[in-house]
């Protein structure tokens, strides 16, 4: 590698890093900004909320891809660069003032996910840029390697983000006392044994931290992309007046372009895009929200795992220029598919042994099928006030695995735990404190019940769970272990991730190559991936079972291989990529 292709790969890296940083700061917090944006509708629906709101950013993604791709195919690949950082930079910096919903109600919800939107645009447009930029400059023989530093990028994001995060939570933890949490009414909210339920410093406020530091990240990754030389590539095509005057209809807008996009969408990066999500967010949430991990042990477990597997980028980059892209992701997406029902399991087992043995305990809500709803309320407008649905939703926030039972005689749901029922109530035929004391008793009810069944009710007295004094209090066999289970997944992500540019990179020509890889990656990437965390975990809400929604990334990979079989090419790695370019 000269020294013009290391500056060339280290200004893209960096300034991608930073921009990837700015975009998981929200993915690596939304549980504890679902608390504070989200504040007036139950736990499940919030935890949702949280995670469509981390989704709207990738749900805008494709479009971001159409804008700036256009824009790089016509202006060039450096200006792109300095566009989207610059959107990025100053949308993650005003989350971080943004007031929450109790100071500033709807308004704060609404404004947060217009900022993350924004945030998608300009990712739409930095990832093509990247690939492109670093591809035009590698040697044929070293695609698969040279772009693959640009692949590490997004995961170093996640990486430096939890970092950061981190460091914060320990510092504002340690210097800042917890506080009781308030209700709308300035109420203090107890627990279910009856204490004071407290918040951390750092969930009430310390959050923002990460985001404001973010400015001082921007100006760095504006300073870097000025010092960025246009593609040779492209200035040569510019020079000789070949540049695509309309790059969108040309990748698009004919059957021959359109059905490589197609391909390379279904066949390639759907399940790319769910098994990086799968790997890397949905793990952390899951390890947060479903095994009741503590959010600063989530995120040193994670990081660690982070550390260990983020060299697969460049192995199977490079071992890609060897015997092709697709076996390599073609393999990591049926792995995926075929694993993820036993190491999610395994997660739960090892890292709260309590919660997994109590999901042995049968529970079962019994209940007449119309007296239960889908409880996914993206608009906020339904009540669920059914006997079924306040039985399952008291279920669902401890994590309880359930099975629902139809019994269209029935009056009212019941919730059995072993041996033990409980009836449930219709908060709609209740007021006053008529209401107040039949849900008092009913939670008590539940919670004496699961106690009894060995469910960990309450977090801070169960011994089992892993849990992370500091960084690098790690070396227990129980969190050496987490740590292997996660770098695993990992591992498939880089398997199925670090090839992927390259890949993308040779199946479009040079004058539409930027809009042309951009829109099936940010489509596959943005929908697929991006709203893989909220589908999954409505899913398994919906179904009872806290690994349900591990299905939608499984079937999705699982098509992956086969439409990838059939449709996608063999043998890019050998391909010419400047061969078109005299056509």
């Amino acid at each position: 590698m000269t020294g013009e292709e290391r500056k060339v790969i280290m200004a893209s890296s960096a300034g991608t890093i930073f921009e990837w940083y700015d975009f998981y700061l929200y993915g690596s917090l939304a549980a504890i900004i679902g608390a504070q944006f989200f504040t007036a509708f139950p736990e499940a629906t919030r935890n949702v909320f949280a995670l469509l709101a981390f989704a709207a950013g990738f749900i805008v993604r494709p479009f971001g891809a159409l804008v700036f791709g256009a824009l790089g195919d016509i202006v060039g690949r450096k200006y792109t660069f300095l566009m989207t950082i610059l959107i990025m930079g100053l949308s993650t910096f005003l989350v971080g003032l943004l007031p929450s919903y109790s100071n500033w109600g709807v308004s704060a919800p609404i404004i947060l996910i217009i900022l993350r939107m924004l945030q998608g645009l300009a990712l739409g447009g930095e990832y093509g840029g990247a690939a492109v930029y670093v591809a035009e400059h590698a040697p044929a023989n070293q695609r698969g390697y040279f772009t693959a530093f640009i692949q590490t990028t997004a995961t170093l994001g996640l990486l430096l983000s939890l970092i950061v995060i981190l460091s914060v939570q320990g510092y504002v933890n340690g210097n800042w006392a917890p506080t009781a949490v308030l209700d709308a009414a300035g109420a203090v909210v107890m627990n279910p044994d009856g204490t004071e339920k407290m918040i951390k410093a750092f969930d009430l406020w310390g959050w923002r931290i990460p985001f404001l530091a973010s400015i001082g990240l921007l100006a760095i990754s504006l300073y870097i992309r000025l010092q960025m030389n246009e593609s040779p590539a492209f200035k040569k095509m510019k020079e000789e007046g070949a540049a695509s005057k309309a790059p969108l209809r040309e990748a698009f807008g004919t059957w021959k372009n359109g059905k490589i996009a197609l391909i390379a969408l279904f066949g390639l990066v759907a399940g790319q895009a769910v098994v990086w999500y799968s790997g890397q967010f949905y793990a952390l949430f899951f390890m947060q929200n479903v095994i009741k991990i503590d959010s600063f042990t989530a995120n040193v477990l994670v990081a660690w795992s982070l550390i260990l597997g983020t060299g697969g980028f460049l192995f199977f980059g490079a071992l890609s220029d060897r015997i092709g892209r697709k076996p390599i992701i073609l393999a990591g997406c049926l792995i995926a598919a075929l694993t993820y029902n036993f190491v999610f399991p395994l997660l739960t087992q090892t890292a709260n042994p309590a919660l997994y043995a109590a999901h042995q305990t049968p529970v079962t809500v019994t209940a007449s099928p119309e007296d239960c709803s889908f409880q996914f309320n993206p608009t906020g407008t339904a009540k669920f006030t059914s006997s079924c649905d306040i039985a399952k939703a008291t279920l669902a926030r401890t994590s309880v695995n359930y099975t629902t039972v139809e019994d269209p005689a029935a009056t009212v749901a019941q919730v059995k735990v072993g041996e033990t029922v409980i009836p449930s109530y219709d908060s709609a035929t209740l007021t006053g404190d008529d209401l107040k004391n039949t849900t008092a008793a009913f939670s008590k009810g539940v919670n004496d019940a699961l106690t009894a069944a060995g469910y960990p009710i309450s977090a801070d007295a169960n011994t089992t769970v892993a849990r992370a004094q500091h960084f690098f209090d790690i070396f227990t066999g129980q969190k050496i272990t987490v740590i292997l289970i996660l770098t695993y997944l990992i591992l498939l992500v880089t398997m199925v991730y670090g090839p992927i540019a390259a890949m993308l990179v040779e199946l479009f020509p040079t004058r539409i190559r930027y809009s042309g890889l951009s829109l099936p990656y940010h489509i596959g990437n943005g929908w697929f991936g991006g709203l893989m965390p909220a589908t999954a975990f409505a899913i398994s809400a919906q179904t009872g079972n806290v690994y349900g929604g591990l299905w939608y990334p499984i079937i999705i990979a699982a098509a992956t291989v086969v439409i990838g079989a059939i449709f996608v090419p063999g043998n890019t790695h050998k391909k010419d990529i400047f061969a078109d370019d005299a056509k």
